[in-house]
């Protein structure tokens, strides 16, 4: 108490003495990456020992402004310019290591990433922007954590406006108070390209659409004089409007050109306009933040004997200091609680949840449960907040259910052709039925048709809220040609249909795999139709017991840079199930990837084996094609035992986009070695070296891969192949 009283004495006259200090106020223009810019304007600023009383900001002014004002130092904001992975946080998606395994089994199927949603009454469900802002969201709450219960802006240690739009009205609006994280997202919400934010019952967007150099925010603030950086974007000249996106950014910047110019009239003498030399620099130039600081600081230091007469006699801002030297911030977790409107239980959510009570908040840990959740593909948006009381502290977290529907249309294409006239051509589609139940229960049905036909049919219905332990009963039908081999000579080419079902018994391991012990039957007919028809046609029927392991941390499944995926599938068909025969058969895959800036290694290969006797047309593996055995066509060669090891080498010959719009170049090459053969000796290919070229574009319907493959058969095939080959 006695240390209390004696700061206030010493405040007194400082605070007698700051009243006579004309009041700084600093306003901070939206421009998306070039509003990275700000940082090295406030470095100058505080340089010259300017004290800031007040900051607005608009967009990206707004996110720079708001962890100004909530406490971040400049080093801390340039560090985090510096080292944030703005590709991901302008995004959406979660890491992929965050994904739940059976979102990332998703990704093998088909092709195309971009689902089609419905709403449970059948309509389609369209979203309201490109980008729901999901990982921008968590950052900000990671960042403001310390400040997300302040309610009332002028609290913060330095007080703080953001300007938004409402975009049903076209009204500016201020936050003065409210939930600082969400302030910011919502002033930074491009229209089309962000979704709109909902506070309150309006749909907020980007608040340059009507103040982007809020100046007269800033004068409601009560300062005496102002600070502005206007970063405002350049129009671009006729023979750069190319496409759409360069249509609809330039009329965003028409409408921001407009309000800004009109705030920019109301300048004072005593007010000081910082414009930084950013002509070269676009708005989505996020990898050049370095570049972007430094031009920011050139300018204001230039300005240097202005900013002199604006330096501060006072005693500086006791609170500010005080939010700089506070602990880390991560406050002790008393409570959690969960807000859902999902149709899912809260007791899912909350399993997925690791901060324990009584425990300081685990930010990182936190971070990942997040995009776990969002993974699922239940929710619009998973957020959290911390609300202050007296009985502590208390993790909120919220979901919200999907607006466009959480069931899911997938549409996938197919396509190989080695130029030689073999071709196979497939299309796919899936449709998942999500959150039947509490436990999130789903309905997973898959067809495929062309040159392999496909139905399958899976009911996943979780034991536990966390999904840990599952069943899963499933219906499949295969229709597929398999070649009969004799001396190494393709004789006949079956056509192999197969019908059966099975059920399942399984276990999530975290978010990287599964292992499933289950049985099934099967029964069907193999019919040649092309070679030679004095071959028997004939029936069968299987029935096996089954043990399957899976494992998947590939940050990308079409071109992975790390991570690694494994597949071990172990079958005994058995006569007590209904099997014709008693054998055994395994499989085993591998792929690993390692990355050294843009160079990227994949090891792998392939391995399956049928120890015991059995008809060779129904037990055998498939195996050929681009880095399959490169220079045969795809899956020439047919065994019952397969071998394959591998390596690709590929390179990334496009720099990253910050945009939604990221479709890469690969330039790579392969080399191979396999064998593929059969029990009774009939055929051995033997081992057969291969190797391949590569050309790999990632395209919106999948990977676009053109080869040149050959081998030491003889054999070479050009390949054009739209689809997953890896």
């Amino acid at each position: 108490m006695s240390r209390l009283l004696f700061l206030l004495i010493l405040l007194v006259p400082l605070a007698g003495f700051a009243e006579t200090q004309p009041r700084t106020g600093l306003v901070l223009s939206g421009g998306a990456a070039r509003g990275l810019a700000h940082i090295g304007v406030l470095k100058a600023l505080e340089e010259q020992g300017v004290q800031i009383d007040a900051i607005a900001g608009t967009s990206m002014g707004a996110v720079i402004g708001g962890l100004y004002a909530a406490g971040y130092s400049v080093d801390e904001l340039e560090k985090l310019a510096l080292e944030l992975d703005w590709q991901q946080v302008l995004s959406d998606d979660p890491p992929r290591e965050d994904i739940p395994f059976r979102r990332k089994q998703d990704d093998r199927d088909f092709l195309v990433k971009r689902k089609l949603s419905f709403r449970d009454d059948g309509s389609l469900g369209l979203p309201l922007g490109v980008i729901q802002g999901q990982n921008l969201a968590l950052l900000l709450e990671r960042l403001l954590v310390h400040a997300s219960d302040i309610r009332d802006f002028d609290r913060l240690p330095i007080p703080f406006r953001a300007v938004a739009t409402d975009i049903a009205n076209d009204k500016k609006v201020i936050f003065r108070s409210g939930h600082l994280p969400q302030a910011i997202r919502a002033s930074m919400s491009i229209p089309a390209v962000f979704a709109p934010v909902e506070i309150d019952g309006r749909l907020l967007v980007d608040g340059g659409m009507v103040d982007n150099v809020p100046m007269d925010v800033a004068r409601d603030m009560g300062v005496d004089r102002l600070i502005v950086v206007d970063i405002g974007t350049p129009l671009l000249p006729r023979e750069q409007l190319l496409t759409v996106v360069d249509v609809l950014n330039q009329s965003i910047t028409m409408m921001t050109r407009r309000n800004s110019e009109a705030q920019l009239t109301t300048l004072r003498p005593e007010d000081l306009l910082v414009q930084p030399m950013l002509a070269a620099f676009g708005s989505t130039d996020f990898g050049r933040a370095e570049q972007l600081i430094d031009a920011g600081y050139r300018a204001a230091d230039a300005l240097g004997g202005r900013l002199a007469t604006m330096r501060s006699e006072s005693g500086g801002n006791l609170s500010l200091s005080l939010a700089r030297s506070a602990e880390p911030r991560t406050p002790l977790i008393t409570a959690v609680r969960i807000e859902n409107d999902s149709k899912v239980g809260d007791a899912v959510i909350r399993r997925h949840i690791r901060q324990q009570v009584g425990k300081r908040l685990d930010v990182q840990d936190l971070q990942k449960d997040m995009g776990t959740l969002y993974g699922l593909d239940y929710f619009e948006q998973v957020e959290y907040r911390i609300v202050h009381g007296k009985p502590g502290n208390t993790l909120v977290v919220t979901a919200r259910e999907k607006r466009s529907g959480t069931d899911y249309l997938r549409l996938g294409i197919n396509l190989s052709d080695d130029f030689r006239g073999d071709s196979a051509f497939n299309i796919g589609a899936s449709f998942r039925k999500n959150g039947i139940n509490e436990l999130g229960a789903e309905w997973l049905t898959r067809l495929q048709l062309g040159d392999r036909q496909e139905f399958f049919s899976e009911f996943y219905q979780p034991l536990d809220a966390g999904s840990r332990w599952f069943v899963a009963p499933n219906l499949i039908a295969q229709a597929q040609n398999v070649e009969a081999i004799l001396d190494n000579d393709p004789i006949a080419e079956y056509r192999l249909q197969r019908y059966g079902y099975g059920l399942s018994l399984g276990r999530q391991i975290a978010n990287n795999g599964e292992i499933r012990f289950g049985v099934g039957q099967a029964w069907g007919e193999a019919d040649v139709r092309v070679g030679d028809q004095q071959l028997p046609d004939f029936s069968f029927e299987e029935g096996y017991y089954q043990l399957r392991y899976s494992f998947d941390t590939v940050d990308d499944v079409d071109f992975p840079r790390e991570g690694e995926d494994i597949g071990l599938t172990l079958r005994q068909y058995d006569p007590s199930l209904g099997s014709d025969r008693r054998y055994r058969q395994w499989e085993f895959r591998l792929d690993k990837a390692f990355s050294f800036g843009l160079d990227t290694l994949v090891f792998g290969g392939r391995y399956g084996r049928t120890p015991d006797d059995a008809e060779i047309v129904t037990s055998s593996f498939l195996l050929g094609g681009a880095r399959q055995l490169s220079g045969f066509r795809q899956d020439a060669l047919s065994g019952q035992n397969i071998s394959l090891a591998r390596m690709i080498y590929y390179r990334r010959m496009t720099p990253r986009s910050f945009l939604p719009l990221d479709f890469p170049l690969y330039l790579g090459a392969s080399l191979e070695r396999g064998r593929a053969w059969n029990n009774d000796n009939a055929f051995d290919s033997g081992y057969i070296n291969a190797g391949s070229i590569f050309i790999g574009y990632e395209t919106p319907l999948g990977p676009l891969n053109f080869s040149y493959g050959l081998n030491d058969e003889a054999e070479r095939a050009l390949y054009l192949n739209l689809g997953r080959s890896f």
